[in-house]
Formats: C-alpha cells, sequence, structure tokens
C-alpha cells in the first residue's frame, strides 16, 4: 500500500517530537534534543514559518515525517530546499513511505523553481546512503559540514 504524503498540521506536533527523539536515539545522540513542542509548534506555524513539515500516513496512522526549509545558491542565483530531517519508523521501512517523502519534497523544489535539493548523512548510516544513491544523489565528497553551536558561538559572536 502506498503511503498518503500530507502536510503537517498544529495536532501533528506530538507525533513529530516523538519521531524526532526517535530519529536521534536511531542517530545513537538521544540526550541531544533539547526542542520542545512549542519550539517546533513556532517553527512550523509562525508567519512566516522556518520550516515546513510533512507526514507520511498508512491507513491513518503517522509512520514517517520529513522537515525542511529554503536554502540559496549564490552560483545558480536560485532557492534550493535542504532536508534537515527524515524518518520512516522501523516497521514502516521498505514500504515505499521515505522515496515517498522524497518524491514530495523534490515535487515541492521543482514546482518552486529549487535548483537544488540536499541534505546531510552521518557517514556510518549504510543503509541510508544506499537508500539515497539509488535515487541518484550523489554526495559532495569534496565537502564537510562545518558547524558554530554553543560557547564557540557566543565567543565568536562577541567579536562582532
Amino acid at each position: 500500500m502506498t503511503p498518503i504524503i500530507r502536510d503537517a498540521v498544529p495536532a501533528d506536533v506530538p507525533q513529530i517530537m516523538r519521531f524526532v527523539r526517535d530519529l536521534a536515539a536511531y542517530e545513537k545522540e538521544p540526550d541531544k534534543v533539547v526542542a520542545t513542542e512549542a519550539d517546533l509548534h513556532a517553527a512550523l506555524f509562525s508567519d512566516p514559518p522556518a520550516v515546513e513539515a510533512i507526514i507520511a500516513e498508512q491507513q491513518g496512522a503517522a509512520i514517517g515525517f520529513a522537515l525542511f526549509f529554503h536554502n540559496f545558491s549564490t552560483w545558480t542565483g536560485w532557492r534550493g530546499i535542504y532536508l534537515e530531517d527524515l524518518y520512516v519508523t522501523p516497521d514502516a521501512r521498505g514500504s515505499g513511505a521515505g522515496k515517498a517523502l522524497l518524491a514530495h519534497i523534490a515535487a515541492l523544489a521543482v514546482a518552486r523553481g529549487c535548483t537544488r535539493f540536499e541534505w546531510s548523512v552521518l557517514d556510518w548510516n549504510k543503509p541510508a546512503i544506499g537508500f539515497y544513491r539509488s535515487l541518484g544523489a550523489e554526495p559532495m565528497e569534496e565537502w564537510t559540514v562545518y558547524r558554530l553551536q554553543g560557547d564557540a558561538l557566543k565567543r565568536l559572536a562577541a567579536d562582532a
């Protein structure tokens, strides 16, 4: 049975938070989630929203989600979409939900004139890497993601 993909609504926030926690546990970082339902609700449903989310359902039950936002490429002069999180419950993996979520976002990207659809994946997550490659996604092997956070972020900000 093909999953149904729909936009998230405010009533989905508790389920999305459960998915976020499950994803963090899968990624071996369960204690790193500090976001609250209120934070997520504000990000998704403020005006304008900071992020968007879609839900995958089968037989009326949520089995996965994707959360994404627009970025911008100075090289192309156009927006892109960055996928922050993609999660499908373990019992629903292989059902087509992950592909359906990604296809839905790809369709949004094309409809919105985006020139890129990007995301990051942990190096050890071989099942995800294989899945992404099967869709035609290519790793950006010459690029490394850098992040400033916590005290390092505050120290640099103090120099402004």
